[in-house]
């Protein structure tokens, strides 16, 4: 199935100001994220989709794809259905959605999103966690089912342990939910209809609407560690700090 990977950048966001612009590197981090997608071969074709001309222009002049996409879209999923849609996008049956913040993303994660895809309508991904992460709201947890089908995502400590004897068992499923996802055409097209639901409301996460609707999302888990996207200034200086630790040294 040809896959399109779609990179949602939007200029305006509020912990890290103008954060597709920012430097990583050198250069804005919106390219460092499309390139590091495109090296890792798992998509035929690779483009930001953004509401900014800045953005869009900083893409063009890195010799990447970009579009334009309007500015009213409430996430990144409405964001990423609007250029599946475009005529020049019609021959990719599988989209996939990398987050323009995680410029060290994963090859097995996208990898696994996509290969779901496969026997569900949507895929997505997960890396096998401590229980220490139980306790953080930031971190989004999932369960899932015998066939690797999204139960249910969690800002709460999920699974729940009852009796003490259980704890090992408990803490061989704990499972942290890479915020990745691959759809088929038809299924992106579905989600973006769909209303919001109480339960995305409360959780502000936006994967329980399909869910919450029936829609089957496979979960594709692997082990950790994982990287983190860039969402503050400390989060920055960190992966600069990375980016010198695993590049400099080639550059010089």
């Amino acid at each position: 199935m040809p896959v399109l990977a779609v990179i949602p950048a939007r200029l305006g966001a509020t912990r890290l100001p103008r954060k597709p612009l920012r430097l990583l590197g050198g250069e804005p981090l919106v390219t460092r994220v499309a390139a590091r997608v495109r090296s890792l071969g798992v998509a035929d074709a690779v483009v930001v989709a953004t509401d900014h001309e800045e953005v869009h222009a900083a893409v063009r002049a890195a010799g990447g794809s970009s579009v334009l996409t309007r500015e009213s879209h409430p996430s990144g999923t409405d964001r990423v259905a609007e250029v599946a849609a475009l005529d020049a996008y019609r021959e990719f049956d599988v989209i996939l959605n990398v987050q323009g913040d995680e410029p060290f993303v994963d090859a097995g994660a996208l990898r696994g999103a996509i290969d779901m895809c496969a026997r569900f309508p949507l895929g997505t991904s997960a890396v096998r966690a401590g229980p220490e992460i139980l306790g953080n709201p930031n971190i989004v947890k999932v369960v899932c089912d015998a066939s690797g089908r999204a139960m249910y995502f969690s800002r709460a400590p999920i699974p729940w342990l009852r009796d003490e004897s259980d704890r090992d068992t408990r803490d061989a499923l704990v499972c942290q939910h890479v915020g990745v996802y691959a759809y088929r055409r038809d299924a992106l097209q579905h989600w973006i209809t769909l209303p919001v639901h109480p339960l995305e409301q409360v959780e502000r996460l936006e994967q329980l609407r399909p869910l919450a609707a029936g829609l089957a999302m496979g979960v594709a888990v692997q082990d950790g560690p994982l990287e983190g996207g860039i969402d503050t200034e400390d989060d920055l200086a960190r992966a600069n700090q990375r980016w010198h630790d695993l590049y400099a040294g080639r550059m010089t």
